[in-house]
């Protein structure tokens, strides 16, 4: 079970994932959000805004239990989630353009 911590966002793959609904768990505009995102791009996105991700492995998002892709726990500098997210996204999607070239 996930305990809410002061100064921390717990980031699912979900949560910016451009394949999902919002009743599903997407959390930011489809045109900001990430084509199935992996966690291994979250963390290292996390890393880049110096947000010192903290991964865990083998976690289902309760709604999805059978699906372990894993979270990411960050820390929370002055923005707020949602912005925190579209941070993340806008990362991954630097990171992969810089990966096609």
């Amino acid at each position: 079970m996930i305990v809410k911590k002061p100064g921390k966002i717990v980031v699912w793959p979900v949560n910016i994932d451009l394949k999902k609904t919002r009743s599903e768990g997407r959390k930011i505009p489809k045109k900001l959000a990430v084509e199935s995102p992996k966690l291994e791009e979250i963390i290292e996105a996390s890393r880049k805004l110096g947000l010192n991700p903290i991964p865990v492995f083998h976690a289902a998002l309760p709604k999805e239990w059978w699906n372990k892709t894993g979270y990411v726990i960050v820390e929370r500098k002055t923005e707020g989630k949602i912005q925190l997210l579209k941070n993340i996204a806008n990362e991954i999607n630097k990171i992969r353009k810089a990966e096609a070239l």
